[in-house]
């Protein structure tokens, strides 16, 4: 593979150089995230992510398989404020369905880093990745470790004083998930489309595509600090609030920035109005993009951003005044990472597409009259 953009086709020779097998790698590592997300979400929400306290990165891939290991196990969590203030007198058969969540967890994170590490160095030592994509792998590589880090920062700020995890640390380690898969996402498109042939060219607003990405990421993490609070379980009502579509309240607590993250009023407020605006713009977009020059692949990809967009909208409110079922949340959760790699992709079909219209231009511009 030579060093050129994502959005440049390949040759033939180079197409068969390992390209395929490096876009599946992205994809498979792209899927194990996602359903790292999902198993996430379901730790959280039936309350198992302090169902172990300790970090044990080589020795913790094991579980418990005797009965004394079990109760050694129980003790450990018998010591955190978790189980003294909420779960007194669980069960050892209780307390193994939240174990087994929390250690699933983990061990797909384990299962991640490896699918991640071992490919990369296989197709580093064939040669097939280039400059750039090396330092992608080694970047990405490097988040993934972090990411670790994070879950264990944020396990650990439930094991002291708190019953529940910190939901500025909940939201910092789902926000480095979502960047992390958007980053699979983006290289495997981007490599995808170099197998193909080159690209139509049109025109649409590269910065309101990539508004909409951020827009999108940005109402996951006010989705974490629902999350972190239980916000979700309060004020189950729609569309009003306590009775008013401006409830009072919302910022009672001092310093005022504080309500944006601890006043359960005010995040849950701030996460219905964000789906309020967001809905608003992808449709507008949609319209204008319909409307433009833009090629036919831009054009069913903001037509489909939009619809997806409406439909979370939906299940969102659903999800909320049905009291948060498991799954009805989950697939909540899971939806809004589809729209995330749906913009992602997005964001990178406008690219290109812009990017063979400048091409297409400065050609004429130099042909003979």
């Amino acid at each position: 593979m030579t060093d050129v953009a994502l959005n440049q086709p390949l040759g033939k020779a180079e197409a068969g150089s390992g390209t395929g097998w490096i876009i599946l790698w992205l994809v498979g590592v792209a899927l194990l995230v996602y359903a790292m997300v999902l198993v996430g979400g379901a730790t959280r929400l039936t309350d198992s992510g302090l169902s172990i306290v300790e970090w044990q990165l080589v020795t913790g891939i094991l579980p418990p398989f005797t009965e004394a290991q079990w109760q050694i196990e129980l003790e450990k969590y018998r010591q955190i404020p978790e189980y003294q203030l909420i779960n007194r007198g669980m069960s050892l058969e209780e307390f193994k369905f939240i174990y087994w969540w929390e250690w699933g967890h983990r061990f797909l994170g384990r299962l991640i880093g490896l699918a991640f590490a071992v490919p990369l160095l296989v197709f580093w030592m064939k040669g097939w990745l280039d400059r750039r994509m090396k330092l992608w792998g080694v970047g990405l590589l490097f988040l993934g470790g972090l990411q670790g880090f994070i879950g264990w920062y944020m396990v650990s700020s439930g094991l002291t004083e708190r019953v529940d995890v910190s939901q500025y640390r909940l939201a910092l380690h789902l926000g480095m998930a979502a960047v992390i898969f958007a980053f699979l996402v983006r290289l495997a498109y981007g490599l995808n489309r170099r197998l193909a042939v080159a690209s139509e060219a049109g025109f649409a607003p590269l910065w309101a595509a990539g508004a909409i990405l951020v827009f999108i990421f940005f109402q996951i993490i006010l989705g974490a600090f629902v999350a972190g609070l239980d916000a979700g379980l309060t004020y189950t009502s729609w569309p009003l609030m306590d009775g008013q579509l401006v409830p009072n309240g919302l910022f009672l607590m001092q310093p005022v920035h504080l309500n944006f993250f601890e006043n359960v009023l005010t995040v849950q407020f701030n996460h219905r109005l964000a789906a309020y605006l967001l809905v608003i713009a992808v449709l507008v977009y949609a319209v204008s993009v319909w409307r433009s020059d833009a090629t036919p692949a831009v054009k069913r990809q903001a037509v489909v951003i939009a619809g997806i967009t409406v439909a979370q909208a939906v299940l969102g409110i659903l999800t909320l005044v049905m009291n948060v079922p498991l799954m009805m949340a989950l697939a909540h959760q899971g939806l809004a990472f589809v729209l995330l790699a749906l913009a992602m992709c997005h964001v990178e079909e406008v690219r290109a597409s812009r990017s063979a219209r400048a091409v297409r231009t400065g050609q004429q511009e130099l042909s003979p009259t």
